[in-house]
């Protein structure tokens, strides 16, 4: 019988416009320190630079890289149609904007097994090539910029709800389904939820870590996050429990900062006879962008591994995130997602 350890791994990775990433991302996959067969399928979207060139070239070196084209170019349907090309009992995830530690194969199988578990998923350690992508890797890490969930800040070792990019045992997509093609993002948390429904088991692991380089442009995270919040906000009306205290804060937020600035121009032009009630509320209401912004201010000043430089940079990165993931998953909660894209990804 062949050993866990040895058992040949699949890995299945969606690509769209990833030309500067995508040769690194597929080195760390046939890199990796595991005995058993490798191979990676690269679900082509329809990109607007050089990654399909890119990824034709990777394809002549080695045979081991294996291109399925993706028309549509979302994530789900590119994964859906990876997994069905591929052909080894172990599937892993994984993305072009990631590389994965030398032992993530060989460390995720063994937690598979030694826990078994049908899913196992770790820590991603953001990074970046640059000033404002060092800076958005940084609010990542801070339980103030993504909501401190496991696979950023790390946890203890244990069951999970849901897991980053994901190391599968082949037949859970039998048992379960494959990916929700209707679901543009958020796709993995609802395939796990699928998987604890069925009796198997998620696991995190934060021994795994994988880096990821996170957007390098303003705009480009605003619109991720735009696009993230309003597919939770998707999931939460499909699903009970795809809603958590967690997601309310952001929009609770929004709100009481867009009140607390209507208050400051307000404020000026009341006249002496004004109730007292309506000077109280506005003063109260005027404490909220202040409270925000020094949230901010100390999100920043605790972040790790920043220079000055990257600081400043941060200050525009939390606004850049909180605020349209906000906007987002009140339009997803109220009129679902409606087919929202990630207009800092996809390009024409």
């Amino acid at each position: 019988m062949t050993a866990a350890r040895d058992l040949g791994v699949s890995y299945v990775m969606p690509v769209l416009n990833e030309a500067g990433y995508l040769r690194d991302a597929v080195a760390s996959v046939l890199g990796q320190n595991y005995a058993g067969d490798k191979e990676i399928v690269l679900a082509l979207g329809p990109s607007a630079d050089s990654t399909d060139e890119v990824a034709a070239a990777l394809a002549a070196e080695d045979s081991r890289v294996k291109l399925v084209h993706n028309p549509q170019g979302r994530t789900p349907i590119g994964l859906n149609l990876a997994i069905k090309a591929s052909q080894y009992p172990i599937v892993v995830r994984v993305d072009a904007h990631s590389e994965l530690a030398p032992n993530y194969t060989a460390r995720g199988v063994e937690t598979m097994f030694r826990v078994d578990a049908h899913d196992v998923g770790g820590l991603m350690d953001a990074r970046g090539k640059n000033p404002l992508q060092r800076a958005v890797a940084a609010a990542y890490h801070s339980p103030w910029g993504l909501g401190g969930a496991a696979y950023h800040s790390g946890a203890p070792e244990g069951p999970s709800e849901s897991a980053y990019l994901g190391i599968f045992r082949r037949e859970v997509f039998d048992e379960v389904g494959y990916y929700d093609e209707s679901l543009h993002r958020a796709q993995d948390w609802e395939l796990c939820l699928r998987i604890r429904q069925a009796g198997f088991k998620v696991w995190f692991d934060p021994e795994l870590e994988t880096a990821y380089y996170p957007r390098d442009k303003y705009k480009a995270l605003a619109a991720q996050s735009y696009a993230s919040g309003v597919w939770r906000g998707e999931l939460s009306r499909r699903y009970p429990d795809g809603k958590s205290i967690r997601h309310d804060l952001p929009p609770l937020m929004v709100l009481g900062t867009t009140l607390g600035a209507v208050a400051w121009i307000v404020d000026p032009w009341l006249t002496t006879d004004a109730p007292n009630t309506v000077r109280v509320v506005l003063n109260l209401l005027k404490l909220a962008p202040v409270a925000y912004a020094g949230l901010v201010v100390f999100a920043t000043l605790t972040g790790k591994r920043t220079t000055l430089k990257e600081k400043l940079l941060m200050f525009g990165v939390f606004p850049s995130i909180h605020f349209p993931w906000a906007v987002g998953f009140v339009k997803g909660r109220v009129h679902g997602a409606q087919g929202t894209l990630d207009r800092g990804r996809v390009r024409s």
